[in-house]
């Protein structure tokens, strides 16, 4: 049977689809919702790229997250590191997630908006008050790396290898690269986690932290009686809790907040509407994540039973994978969707993605975001790139896309 296309063979000749995959994704709705593709290193899927398709498929129980209902995929690269809520289904799934989704409610991240404002301010007093700097670098990485890093638990002066470590993962530069950093951070958590066992369940010196009741939900998980590893966390799931939450806790939004400042300066009249009225900030955070989101795709999921997919059959065993990316640029619920507008009305994105695995850490994500935009824009409102956007390095992944750098004029 003759391969399917990858999408960088669908695209034209010399486009470079990381920059913009946009145009390729237009032409991929106009002849359907679901495609056959194949996915470098991955395989072969089904790829969904409208909205109302992709909704259907991030809801629909028959496709699992699970990679044991594949009918090809038996491993996932030996790379990632224990068992985590994007690789199981209901009840697990369900389970996982109780476990910490009280650390992520609007009201814990209220309260955490004062820690995120003092550190967006110290990183904005390092930069110079005119100049030119990387805006990645300097202020979009390490301000999510602080926080997620605080509300874990890891010390600041191991914050600059675990980045290192999660960038290898997330974009590799080689399978043995990035066996290399899943080995290494997988170490690290263990010993991270250790720490933060003594009796109390607390880390060592500190107040409780989600590191800490994780740990002592994997104790609990040790205790005696039959309920106790169901009420709890196994090893493999605590390895797997911590090493997703460092990763996705910070990777997604260093890319929100770097593509909504070049979406912004990039379309000048929409960064003077928001400077005329600073409260359109939180729409324009949401009309980024529309627009330039940073997870380009949902993680696989896979057919446990046959089913029909927005009229195209799908096989048990089959692999899907939803673009979040296309999908939020579907011109039926999105009018004119190639049009960067903060102040658009209409139905809601799917940059956080849809149905049970929809982003747990979404608030966090959007506090991080509106805050670092808006201390950003009051201490350099002549903000400017330094450099001709077309240049600029687009890094992408299956899941994820982002800027390489962001090289901005202060003033």
């Amino acid at each position: 049977m003759k391969q399917a296309p990858t999408l960088q063979e669908l695209a034209p000749d010399g486009h470079d689809l990381a920059a913009d995959p946009f145009p390729l994704y237009e032409q991929l709705r106009a002849k359907g919702p679901v495609h056959r593709i194949h996915v470098p290193e991955s395989g072969a899927c089904w790829l969904v790229v409208t909205r109302d398709a992709a909704r259907q498929a991030l809801t629909d129980p028959r496709l699992r997250n699970d990679i044991a209902h594949s009918s090809s995929w038996r491993t996932d690269g030996g790379h990632a590191i224990g068992r985590n809520m994007l690789q199981s289904d209901p009840p697990q799934h369900t389970h996982l997630r109780r476990l910490v989704a009280g650390h992520f409610a609007p009201a814990r991240i209220t309260a955490l908006h004062g820690q995120i404002e003092a550190i967006a301010d110290d990183l904005l007093a390092t930069l110079p008050e005119r100049g030119t700097v990387d805006l990645v670098h300097r202020y979009a990485l390490p301000l999510p790396v602080a926080v997620i890093c605080a509300l874990l638990g890891v010390p600041e002066a191991d914050r600059a290898p675990f980045h290192t470590w999660s960038t290898e993962l997330v974009l590799p530069s080689s399978p043995e690269a990035a066996a290399a950093a899943s080995a290494e951070l997988a170490s690290y958590i263990s010993d991270l986690t250790a720490s933060a066992d003594p009796i109390g369940g607390r880390a060592q010196g500190s107040d409780s932290t989600l590191l800490a009741d994780l740990a002592a939900a994997e104790r609990a998980a040790r205790g005696p009686g039959p309920g106790a590893q169901a009420a709890g966390l196994t090893r493999e799931e605590l390895l797997g809790m911590v090493f997703l939450l460092l990763v996705a806790g910070h990777e997604t939004t260093v890319n929100l907040i770097s593509a909504t400042v070049h979406s912004l300066l990039a379309h000048p009249a929409q960064l003077a509407l928001l400077r005329a009225d600073p409260a359109l900030l939180p729409r324009a955070v949401e009309e980024s994540l529309r627009y330039n989101t940073p997870v380009r795709a949902s993680a696989f999921r896979f057919a446990a039973e046959p089913l029909d997919l927005a009229g195209t059959p799908v096989a048990a065993g089959d692999a899907v994978l939803v673009s979040l990316a296309a999908a939020s640029r579907d011109p039926l619920p999105f009018p004119a969707p190639d049009r960067f507008d903060i102040r658009r009305q209409g139905p809601g994105h799917l940059g956080f993605g849809h149905g049970p695995h929809h982003c747990l850490g979404a608030p966090l994500a959007r506090a991080e975001t509106t805050v670092a935009l808006r201390r950003l824009l009051e201490r350099h409102p002549a903000i400017d790139f330094a450099t001709d956007p077309s240049r600029l390095t687009w890094r992408t992944s299956t899941l994820l896309r982002g800027l390489a750098e962001l090289p901005v004029r202060l003033g």
